[in-house]
């Protein structure tokens, strides 16, 4: 079970940095305003996520 955690927490963990470097690009580029915010509010959805999924994982992994 606790395998199952960590896998999906390191694949969220991945698509924060996907979505980062997505925002990052798109604020150099001088893209919408709009389009950057809905970036960090998916970004920080992720975040969670991902948190959650580290937390259960180490619940798991106690013994």
């Amino acid at each position: 079970m606790a395998t199952a955690f960590n896998i999906f927490a390191i694949v969220v963990m991945f698509a924060v940095v996907v979505v980062l470097i997505r925002g990052l690009m798109n604020m150099m580029r001088g893209g919408s305003g709009n389009t950057s915010n809905k970036l960090m509010q998916l970004r920080v959805l992720l975040q969670f996520i991902a948190l959650v999924l580290i937390l259960l994982a180490v619940y798991f992994n106690r013994g």
